[in-house]
């Protein structure tokens, strides 16, 4: 190792960084072994604002411009990357055309999550000794473990060969470590959902929407279970979170009778909201702390708003679209598959239609369809007006979990037969104003594939059916390959861990 500035893997960055301040993916730095969180953590003040910096990275789902939502649309059957350029992003758009490799591939989809395992476990550690109410105690321990089993998720299910960290590492240690296999990943987010099962809360007060709770921690579980192909056990979690389907369930989720209603950025934390990241124009972001621990806006809004937006005949009742970038194009089968289905409107802004008919004009960016993704379409009407940058500043949250998302995984994890999962599939499509149709996995995927348009679940879905090959293969998807993420080359160098098969 040369005794000079180099740059640090993001799991050593973080052994260096304050809690309050691991915005970087890697930093210049001379390392000195220097752990900062030593004289922290001394009383039950401290103990909540560690914890709400673990829950900082949940954001990765839809805030910052490499965000869970557009990656994951890009590389679907649904959705080009899009953008301005065949050049803007080059992760997603290699991504979304698998040509991605060790060098394009956004660092922060690794190092993000690792920052949260690193604030999580952090807390884990500090917790016992703190002098604090002890059931309070209890319920940030079991928030932290459920907080590292989804960052753990999302790692093991993006990369699969990861290291597994329990507590914090030491610098000395750091190039040392080695990846673990994924059953062994999975062994330790099962427990630690388990655990925090047992202690969270069914349900919150108003002030405190958005943390996670007794429902949450069992929907990801049963998440979990399901990637890993342990239908039963997935199955029984859902069925805890789901109740009777169509009825309230012992938690208070229900589906909401009108599915416009999702996506009106006023109704937060609404029945149907399992586990959801509150995104704020509070921070007034501009490009200047753009993409740091103070960005709190959802930049999905922008990323999928048309670009160049202007209403011809303002005595129509047309929504006057905010400026936005124009990624994840919506293609032609899914535009064809909603078109005729309750849900089209909310999810598909039709400006091919509306400019062919002479009522708007756009600007198409690059593999424009004229179909932008409608639910998270920013309007003028809701454009922050603080100071910041209006782009940067979107208010509408986002969903990590929802109910009509867990009926479906439970109708999946029952093998797509029977009466429950027939009632499953039924109340989805019953609440958009549905026939029945006979319950199948066929079904069953094809209704998460209009339910859930855009949300960034398709890919997820093809993977864990065997179908990605199939459906990708004009893209370039080879199988063997793609089903993972290489691991970024900057967390290689100068430690043990190991690239991923064929990149």
């Amino acid at each position: 190792m040369k005794l000079k500035k180099y740059k640090l893997p993001v799991l050593a960055v973080a052994m260096l960084a304050t809690i309050f301040s691991c915005s970087e993916d890697y930093l210049e730095v001379t390392p000195t072994g220097t752990f900062l969180t030593g004289n922290y953590y001394t009383n039950e003040t401290e103990a909540f604002a560690g914890l709400v910096a673990a829950y900082d990275y949940l954001r990765k789902n839809s805030g910052t411009f490499e965000n869970m939502i557009t990656m994951m649309n890009a590389g679907s059957d649904d959705h080009y990357a899009g953008g301005g350029t065949s050049t803007d992003g080059a992760g997603i758009q290699s991504f979304s055309k698998y040509t991605l490799n060790s060098i394009e591939i956004p660092d922060s989809f690794w190092s993000d999550h690792f920052k949260g395992v690193y604030r999580a476990n952090i807390m884990i550690q500090k917790l016992p000794d703190i002098s604090m109410d002890e059931s309070l105690k209890a319920r940030y321990m079991a928030e932290s473990k459920a907080l590292r089993a989804y960052y753990y998720f999302n790692l093991v299910r993006l990369f699969e060969n990861v290291p597994l960290l329990t507590e914090p590492v030491s610098t000395a240690d750091m190039y040392n470590v080695v990846q673990a296999s994924s059953e062994e990943v999975y062994a330790q987010i099962e427990l630690d959902l388990l655990d925090a099962i047992d202690v969270l809360p069914s349900t919150v007060v108003s002030s405190e929407y958005g943390r996670i709770t007794k429902g949450a921690a069992q929907a990801i579980l049963g998440k979990v279970y399901l990637e890993q192909g342990k239908n039963t056990e997935a199955a029984a979690q859902f069925a805890e979170v789901n109740g009777t389907p169509g009825s309230t369930s012992q938690y208070g989720y229900k589906l909401l009778d009108n599915f416009d209603d999702l996506w009106d950025i006023d109704n937060k934390y609404n029945s149907e909201s399992i586990f959801e990241v509150g995104h704020s124009d509070l921070a007034l972001t501009g490009w200047s702390n753009s993409y740091s621990d103070t960005d709190e806006g959802n930049l999905v809004c922008t990323m999928v708003g048309p670009r160049g937006f202007v209403d011809l005949n303002t005595t129509d009742d047309i929504p006057e679209y905010s400026s936005g970038w124009s990624f994840n194009p919506i293609l032609p089968e899914l535009y064809n598959l909603l078109k005729d289905d309750p849900r089209f409107e909310a999810t598909v802004l039709d400006l091919k239609t509306l400019s062919e008919e002479g009522k708007i004009s756009y600007t198409p960016g690059y593999q424009d369809t004229g179909y932008f993704l409608n639910k998270f379409a920013p309007l003028t009407s809701e454009e922050s007006t603080g100071a910041g940058d209006m782009w940067l500043n979107h208010r509408q949250n986002s969903y990590i979990i929802r109910l009509a998302d867990t009926y479906l995984l439970e109708a999946e994890a029952l093998g797509g037969t029977g009466t429950r999962a027939q009632a499953l599939l039924d109340a989805v499509r019953a609440r958009v104003g549905l026939a029945s149709i006979p319950v199948s996995l066929t079904n069953i995927l094809a209704e998460r594939r209009l339910e859930l348009a855009g949300e960034g679940q398709r890919w997820f879905d093809l993977r864990r059916n065997g179908t990605l090959a199939t459906k990708l293969a004009d893209r370039g998807f080879v199988a063997g390959k793609h089903e993972i993420f290489p691991i970024p080359y900057g967390e290689l160098e100068n430690t043990k861990l190991v690239q991923n098969p064929n990149y």
